[in-house]
């Protein structure tokens, strides 16, 4: 591993004592399926880089003539929430979340969404607030994704199905649920089953949520200029046989560090570091180790201390923002490497490491909701893997990063527009990568162990069967109500998936009826 590295922990005291005393909320807004936030502003204390699963994103529309008095129907299609109770001590919202979609795959004939969701939320007090949502849900997939559900045993982000249709379509459930408790002016503790994100682009090298849901406690300070995060959480393997009926799946444990530093109106920098660690092996049961307990401890001696047998990550989050409305933003991932081997230039497995840049801008051509962005992602062969996956950076066959894993490089551009209602948005996805062939793990699949790598040096991103894929996509629609995103949609994908083995290739058109702000990725 990697030794006499700084860590967040490690600078917390002396950020602290420049920073003012002074917060504001942030509010950077839970990202959705239509548009994306820039996360710009001279606001010091605001620290656009973590998602704020609280709140949800509203839309600048038009009131119409408000003299008017509005029927009860037309309020619940268009304006409200089915349910909504406002009161002096507590306020509480209720809805229901259909995502009904249909359409055609020239690879797989007719495909198709049925979606029964519901959403709970509200506020007690000044300090409580809380979501909960529920889907339960049957479809039929594309190609490309019925085959990842069959290898994977898993619908991408939500969780393991069960065979629907005589086995032709899928049958999932699952839920998600936080706790927001506003501690005083400068701490906020959550509970939650959900996903986290941290970074500034549409993609994260550091902490993704790509994935599906799991529990956790987070604890967030902000002082001045300093946000600082510790959050703890429990993943699921399913690679390894269950222990026990009883007992499920296996599980592992995972411990984040996070701080954010505006380092100016236009600056920032976000420190990360993480442990994971495996809740049992064939010794015994581990559980959660309260070595990790303190929150601002610095990881990476602690990691040392038990006999380094989990696994430690570091990062960095950069930001820079030269306009108000544009922001140039990177990241940089280490999960393992030695100076000398770097240095020497061969390719050795153990220099495991990748990083993002990317650029965004807001109302482009002064043209009011034009935005765009373009990003680079790129990650060496190996990196997120470890010995097992009791201890890799995965939860629930998902990567807890980037989903394409690692061994890969990808571009992408994203544009999206609003006019009134109606949202366009396109996509143009590019990746190259190398996928493990004749036997051999060429390090793109962090699920895979190390231990049995290809090639001791040598080692380069692409290595293995060189593969490109190509994904465009295209989606208007037209909201119908913008306080649980229901909208009628339709889109268009075309996907192409090429070697000199074999190639795949997909064109996919749905309509439907959707609602809701999850963010579902499906472009890998």
């Amino acid at each position: 591993m990697f030794k006499n590295c700084i860590t967040p922990s490690a600078i917390l005291l002396s950020c602290c004592l420049a920073a003012n005393l002074s917060v504001n909320a942030q509010s950077a807004g839970r990202q959705y399926s239509l548009g994306f936030y820039q996360g710009s502003s001279e606001d010091r204390s605001y620290h656009s880089s973590q998602r704020d699963y609280m709140v949800q994103p509203t839309f600048d529309l038009p009131q119409g003539d408000t003299t008017r008095k509005q029927s009860w129907l037309y309020r619940k299609l268009f304006r409200e929430h089915l349910l909504e109770v406002k009161d002096e001590d507590y306020t509480f919202y209720a809805s229901i979340l259909p995502d009904l979609m249909i359409g055609h795959s020239n690879d797989n004939g007719t495909v198709w969404l049925n979606t029964r969701g519901v959403i709970a939320g509200g506020q007690i007090g000044k300090n409580l607030t809380f979501r909960a949502e529920f889907y339960e849900n049957q479809a039929k997939l594309p190609a490309y994704l019925d085959a990842y559900g069959r290898a994977t045993n898993i619908v991408p982000g939500q969780g393991e199905w069960k065979a629907y249709n005589n086995g032709k379509a899928f049958d999932f459930a699952y839920s998600s649920a936080l706790i927001n408790y506003k501690a005083g002016k400068h701490f906020d503790f959550q509970l939650g089953y959900d996903k986290n994100f941290i970074g500034d682009g549409y993609r994260s090298m550091l902490l993704s949520d790509v994935g599906f849901n799991y529990p956790f406690l987070k604890v967030i300070a902000n002082i001045g200029r300093v946000q600082y995060t510790t959050m703890w959480a429990q993943f699921i393997d399913m690679r390894y046989p269950k222990a026990s009926y009883d007992n499920g799946y296996r599980k592992k444990w995972g411990v984040f560090n996070y701080l954010d530093w505006n380092v100016s109106k236009k600056f920032s920098v976000g420190l990360f570091e993480t442990v994971i660690w495996q809740d049992s092996d064939s010794t015994g049961k581990r559980g959660f180790d309260a070595s990790y307990l303190n929150p601002i401890v610095f990881l990476r001696p602690v990691e040392f201390s038990v006999g380094s047998p989990d696994n430690a990550l570091m990062g960095i989050n950069l930001k820079f923002t030269p306009t108000a409305n544009s922001t140039v933003y990177g990241q940089f991932i280490l999960d393992e490497f030695k100076f000398k081997e770097v240095t020497a230039g061969n390719g050795w497995w153990g220099n495991k490491f990748g990083g993002q840049i990317g650029f965004r801008s807001n109302n482009i051509f002064k043209v009011q909701h034009l935005n765009f962005l373009t990003e680079v992602n790129a990650a060496r062969p190996y990196t997120y893997s470890q010995r097992t996956t009791l201890n890799n950076y995965s939860h629930y066959n998902q990567a807890l990063a980037h989903p394409l894993g690692a061994n890969f490089v990808e571009w992408v551009n994203i544009a999206d527009y609003q006019y009134k209602r109606l949202f366009l948005r396109g996509q143009i996805t590019l990746a190259k990568y190398g996928l493990d062939s004749a036997g051999h793990n060429y390090g793109k699949d962090i699920n895979e162990s190390y231990t049995k790598r290809a090639e001791e040096y040598g080692n380069k991103i692409g290595q293995g069967l060189k593969t490109t894929l190509t994904n465009v996509q295209g989606t208007a629609a037209f909201l119908l109500n913008p306080k649980y995103n229901l909208r009628l949609e339709a889109t268009v994908t075309a996907r192409q998936e090429s070697n000199n083995v074999w190639k795949n290739k997909e064109l996919i058109f749905q309509v439907g009826l959707r609602s809701s702000f999850r963010q579902i990725y499906y472009d890998f």
